[in-house]
């Protein structure tokens, strides 16, 4: 009896030891980055792998877990991954990007350990250091919602993960030699689906099967460098459900267009004739068309793909129109990473209005791209160590442009770190405008903003009148057309470095990008965490003692 009285203690014991030390789930990686030879558009060439799979293995997670992913790098020069559109709260420890993080040296490793946080959605992972994208190491990141939290349609029979992007058949050395000497990289070769494209001869295994009469859930993002895609399935509609992290209205599209960066998830449904269909990923906006295709397969189907593949829309008043008929679906329940506008956003004072201006010009006589006249550098010393060690008036300057955009005729460029100051918790509106004749797209890493509207012409103050301030979807890009603006509405409610960028994948690497320096004054961890033990130093910190870590 005293034995039996021993394992029901011990076993209450655990048991309340778990309710008060219990965490959300732990899921642990172990990724190995080498170079290996692909050939996706028929032409060998060097790819970057993950596992040895190109593109990389897909994160399926859920809401609140644990990600602890062990990254080793075996290539030959430093390595980066960077988790676009995850939101890590009070962590852009954690970003890999080289505004927060060290690269990681050849042969050696580095684990990240972060929290999808009151978060769901479509996300995908990337490198971010040199044009290693171009080669791959990209991969798709979902998360689920809880169980507990209810979506706003059925469970779908299977939930796929569908990687769009351009590419190109010349090396990422090659590309980025081209990018140093203030050259563009030009226009892609191919498009991709996954990796390949459907050769359309008989020989194309399915990328997907479908079950007679099933629904099907496709978390579709565009992965690629700098094109503009429209994506479309061949006799399907498609019933769009999130995007970015938001639970959308339910409207039905023939096609999408998903502009660089973004993810979409949409329902298909398999009532067709039960055979082969192609799905369709088509550049946007330049002259020659370059086309993707993947086989999706009814599971008894009988018969190949029809050879007539669904036209594409045409010219960029399409895709506006199409932006403008996205709407937050309000009545969802779902995890919100930014709650203090999730409803009323349109109500909240604006208490500061920074207006950014991209602009393309030569510096040196070599191509650069800027943001108010300033085209950013990545210092030795990533900015978020300089500032958290006390030595940021040493590496770089705040505030180097004004919120006033860039004055008409202004030419000069400025090379440099470019870091915005911001203050903790104070709600902003940024408008975008694009005074080129390319399309734009932007991203905020460490938020989501709600993307309230996108007009022609230059923006003014008046134009506030037409912005949506009632259920603009709360998300982590924005697109912006030539000649064109955007505006998004934020609250700096998370302390950190943030980088916002063109996600065009030149325009990036040749300077236009930012950072947003968000400080509590506070100096609490109930406002940012403390910098992680094995967190990676270089440039001017590398021999540094650590500063007295942060406290409640």
């Amino acid at each position: 009896m005293a034995g039996l009285m021993f394992i029901v203690l011990l076993c209450l014991s655990v048991m309340t030891m778990w309710t008060v030390r219990g965490e959300d789930p732990y899921f642990f990686f172990t990724w190995n980055v080498t170079y290996g030879t692909i050939s996706p558009l028929g032409v060998p060439q060097q790819g970057i792998l993950i596992n040895g799979q190109f593109p990389g293995p897909n994160i399926n997670s859920t809401s609140n877990n644990n990600l602890v992913i062990n990254v080793f790098n075996n290539l030959d020069e430093p390595f980066l991954l960077h988790w676009s559109g995850v939101q890590h709260r009070k962590n852009s420890w954690q970003d890999g990007l080289l505004g927060t993080n060290c690269p990681i040296p050849p042969g050696t490793n580095f684990t990240y350990h972060f929290q999808v946080k009151d978060q769901i959605g479509s996300f995908f992972y990337y490198p971010s250091t040199a044009m290693h994208r171009a080669a791959g190491a990209f991969g798709g990141l979902r998360v689920n919602s809880r169980l507990l939290i209810p979506v706003p349609y059925a469970d779908p029979e299977d939930d796929y993960t569908v990687l769009i992007g351009d590419w190109y058949t010349k090396s990422h050395t090659t590309l980025k030699q081209f990018l140093d000497s203030g050259r563009s990289i030009a226009r892609p070769d191919g498009v991709l689906i996954n990796g390949k494209t459907a050769k359309g001869d008989g020989t194309d295994e399915p990328l997907f099967t479908m079950k007679p009469g099933k629904t099907y859930k496709y978390r579709v993002c565009n992965v690629g460098l700098k094109t503009s895609l429209n994506f479309r399935f061949q006799g399907h509609t498609m019933k769009l459900v999130e995007m970015e992290g938001s639970h959308t209205v339910q409207n039905d599209y023939e096609s999408l267009d998903v502009h660089v960066g973004q993810c979409f998830s949409v329902l298909v449904t398999a009532n067709q004739e039960p055979k082969d269909y192609y799905m369709v990923a088509s550049t946007r906006f330049i002259k020659n068309v370059l086309v993707g295709k993947g086989i999706v397969r009814y599971t008894n189907g009988k018969g190949p793909a029809s050879p007539e593949i669904p036209e594409a829309p045409v010219g960029w008043a399409w895709s506006l129109n199409q932006f403008r008929t996205f709407r937050w679906n309000l009545t969802a329940s779902a995890a919100r990473p930014n709650p203090q506008g999730s409803y009323h956003y349109g109500s909240i004072n604006i208490t500061r209005t920074i207006k950014l201006v991209n602009s393309a010009s030569k510096v040196d006589g070599k191509l650069r791209y800027a943001i108010n006249g300033v085209s950013h550098v990545d210092p030795e010393t990533p900015l978020k160590l300089a500032e958290y060690f006390g030595v940021a008036d040493k590496v770089f300057k705040y505030d180097t442009i004004s919120d006033e955009g860039l004055a008409e005729g202004t030419t000069t460029v400025t090379v440099a770190p470019n870091v915005v100051n911001a203050t903790f918790r104070t709600f902003i509106e940024i408008i975008f405008e694009n005074h080129e004749k390319s399309l734009q797209s932007w991203h905020l890493d460490g938020y989501s903003f709600f993307a309230v509207a996108i007009e022609p012409g230059r923006w003014s103050p008046e134009k506030r009148s037409n912005y949506n301030l009632l259920d603009a979807v709360s998300r982590h890009t924005i697109q912006v057309f030539p000649k064109s603006w955007a505006a998004i509405l934020l609250t700096f409610d998370n302390a950190g470095m943030w980088n916002l960028r063109s996600e065009l994948t030149e325009n990036r690497y040749l300077g236009q990008q930012l950072y947003i320096s968000v400080l509590s004054p506070a100096r609490s961890l109930r406002d940012e965490y403390n910098i992680p033990d094995n967190t990676l130093l270089c440039g001017l910190v590398r021999d540094m003692p650590l500063p007295k870590p942060y406290t409640i």
